[in-house]
């Protein structure tokens, strides 16, 4: 599978770091009047579901449209969110997606809502998702086949790696 490159324009905010890795995966969202609050922006709040549509859609794409939600063995066990500039209901935006690094029981990934018109990013997420065992509740290691789908949509190596 080949993938698009997102390349947006640079952000000229100095304390938005540079991506590690090019981004493969974009995501259109549609904001609604009620993700604003009374200061006209997006409510902080919703932009981990704004995340949520880059990630659902990101593993569809990854498994070719083919996902067991019912069964999916990965969870979110830690988020972290950094915040750059506000966003206004009248911007178009949009969620970058990738995989950073994949150990033996998680995988990590980092995701950016962006203006696509001007790319200023406006707030970055990384997550840590692990592998789950759905009948016992424990941990287990990330199925060897997403790992090899992500591999390939990511375009590189992503096992062995050290997460920051």
């Amino acid at each position: 599978m080949t993938n698009k490159i997102y390349n947006m324009p640079d952000d000229k905010n100095p304390r938005v770091p540079m991506a590690e890795h090019p981004f493969r995966h974009m995501v259109e969202v549609q904001m609604r009047f009620n993700d604003t609050d009374m200061l006209g922006h997006v409510n902080n709040s919703v932009y981990m579901g704004y995340f949520d549509l880059g990630k659902t859609q990101y593993f569809t794409d990854v498994a070719k449209g083919i996902v067991d939600w019912g069964n999916i063995n990965i969870v979110v066990v830690n988020l972290n969110v950094d915040f750059f500039a506000p966003t206004f209901i009248n911007e178009q935006v949009a969620v970058l997606t990738q995989v950073v690094s994949i150990g033996q029981k998680s995988l990590t990934m980092e995701q950016r809502l962006v203006n696509v018109k001007t790319g200023q990013v406006k707030c970055m997420a990384r997550t840590v998702m692990a592998g789950i065992d759905l009948h016992t509740g424990q941990s287990q290691p990330i199925d060897a086949d997403w790992v090899d789908n992500i591999s390939t949509f990511e375009g590189r190596i992503l096992t062995n790696q050290v997460t920051k």
